[in-house]
């Protein structure tokens, strides 16, 4: 009798030392992950988010689903991510355009740099200038003499006022001393569609987003904004070639997350990126699609990121003068040119 009431309070014992343990967290992911991607379904950063969701789904046997949070030049999604638990389950698909350029010209929600968690710099594509499939001029060299002659009479894509296409455009522009006229998009495949159309003239664009219509014959790239030519398509000549030295706009994307989260989550994501980006099939899906892969590190990525030291001021001036190109005088054009270069 005293030998089951002793075992009876053992048990007792046991039992309130099991449960007064703190709870361990459960392992993650249990549930499906969602990558926020800054701009509308079909454009450069979209996929390249939906490129390397497949494998790391796979990997961590949940869905990563991709939400596409287009606005403001990609700050509304930014916002959301900041604003999301640190947990793991929301991560962002940024660029160029979120973290250097438009804390640089406006004032974000967020901080850059303390509000982001960098997880892998997955892949980086340069720029190209596309013209519309009937445009008689076959150079840069030609274009801009003839867009010289005829002072806004050629349109040009503008899409999110801050962002790389609206500053890469810009700096073009002013660098080749033309004034041509503005055609407002919000991103995705609308203004590939409307040059391929012929309703817009020029698409300064990642080289993504005009690659198969070029290779297709439906539109034409006049040169390519990298150093060396793109290996896509290695008849298009570079700027630099082109008679514009210096001349490079090359973009980059990768995963980040809420600061705080985890280092365990991020270590497997960026582990996970890195391996995929090394698979074969993966990096000739993502040459494929225009952009070199890169799969770095969170500590590599997070020196990517940051800008220049003169570049945010070089962005502020340049955003000052930026509602003036259009129609603006040389004088103007001439200070934009100057500090987008720097």
């Amino acid at each position: 009798m005293q030998t089951r009431r002793l075992c009876s309070a053992s048990f007792a014992i046991l039992a309130a030392l099991t449960f007064a343990q703190p709870a361990r967290p459960q392992a993650w992911p249990q549930k499906p992950v969602r990558i926020l991607v800054p701009f509308a379904a079909g454009g450069h950063s979209d996929g390249i988010a939906r490129i390397v969701a497949r494998p790391l789904g796979e990997a961590f046997r949940q869905p990563f689903i991709v939400e596409n949070r287009p606005g403001a030049a990609g700050v509304l999604a930014a916002e959301a991510l900041v604003r999301s638990p640190a947990d793991g389950y929301t991560l962002f698909m940024a660029s160029v355009s979120e973290l250097a350029i438009a804390p640089a010209v406006t004032r974000t929600p967020y901080h850059p740099v303390t509000d982001f968690a960098p997880i892998s710099n997955i892949a980086a594509g340069p720029f190209v200038l596309a013209v519309r499939p009937g445009m008689p001029s076959t150079t840069v060299g030609e274009f801009v003499d003839r867009a010289r002659r005829q002072p806004n009479t050629f349109t040009y894509v503008s899409s999110g006022a801050g962002g790389m296409v609206h500053l890469a455009t810009a700096l073009f522009l002013n660098r080749a001393g033309l004034e041509m006229t503005p055609v407002s998009y919000k991103g995705g495949p609308a203004p590939v569609a409307d040059l391929i159309a012929g309703h817009v003239d020029v698409y300064f664009a990642n080289l993504s987003v005009v690659l198969p219509h070029a290779m297709s014959g439906s539109l034409r790239l006049l040169a390519v904004a990298s150093q060396q030519r793109a290996a896509q398509l290695p008849d298009v000549p570079t700027f630099i070639e082109s008679g514009f030295p210096g001349f490079k706009i090359v973009t980059w994307n990768g995963l980040t997350a809420p600061a705080g989260t985890p280092r365990e989550i991020i270590d497997r994501i960026a582990n996970e990126v890195g391996r995929a980006v090394r698979e074969p099939k993966l990096i000739e899906r993502l040459v494929g699609f225009g952009v070199d892969p890169l799969g770095n590190s969170p500590e590599e990525f997070a020196v990517r990121r940051r800008p220049p030291r003169q570049q945010p001021r070089g962005i502020r001036r340049a955003d000052r003068v930026r509602h003036r190109l259009v129609g603006g005088s040389r004088q103007d054009r001439r200070r934009a040119g100057e500090v987008t270069n720097a």
